[in-house]
């Protein structure tokens, strides 16, 4: 594992999103999300939302957010609200500068997410898996889920974008 100093992830503030709309737009450069876009999930989740930083400088950032299992918030578009009947908590994205390789970093904001949905009491976690992040996410706990109704919705991000779930023992 690669070691940095003061590496650490910590709540995202109002004052991110100059950051995060940035780190977006390197690592997602096919999935454009408008910075009104990604600022409203944190604005309807705050506890879902973490930036990672490296010697205080943003290097990633997760949005997630309470959801609806089997339903897909289409790319680049405003959710409105978190559906009452919400029962899966989704993860929207996990973006990290390539820079954050190796430090476990993903795996430490997943640990921490998994354990918010259960205390939350989600019987699930949700994701889009894109950019080859399939193998990554399997080791995360989650499974294809084939839903063939989101097809079109999962074409928006790219061909090989496939709908996952994570069963949680909320017991």
């Amino acid at each position: 594992m690669i070691q940095f100093r003061d590496v650490a992830w910590r709540a995202m503030s109002g004052y991110d999103f100059e950051a995060v709309f940035a780190i977006a737009n390197q690592v997602h450069p096919g999935f454009f999300e408008a910075e009104t876009v990604l600022a409203e999930k944190f604005a309807l989740y705050r506890n879902g939302c973490y930036l990672l930083e490296i010697g205080e400088r943003p290097a990633g950032y997760v949005l997630s957010h309470p959801w609806t299992r089997g339903c897909l918030p289409a790319l680049n578009a405003l959710l409105g609200e978190i559906p009452a009947d919400a029962d899966t908590y989704y993860i929207h994205d996990l973006a990290l500068l390539p820079l954050t390789r190796g430090v476990g970093a993903a795996g430490q904001i997943m640990a921490a997410l998994t354990k918010h949905a259960r205390v939350m009491g989600f019987p699930t976690m949700s994701l889009v898996a894109v950019n080859g992040s399939v193998a990554f996410w399997e080791k995360q706990g989650f499974v294809r889920e084939e839903r063939p109704e989101l097809a079109e919705k999962l074409a928006a991000y790219e061909a090989a974008a496939c709908y996952m779930i994570k069963e949680l023992n909320t017991a």
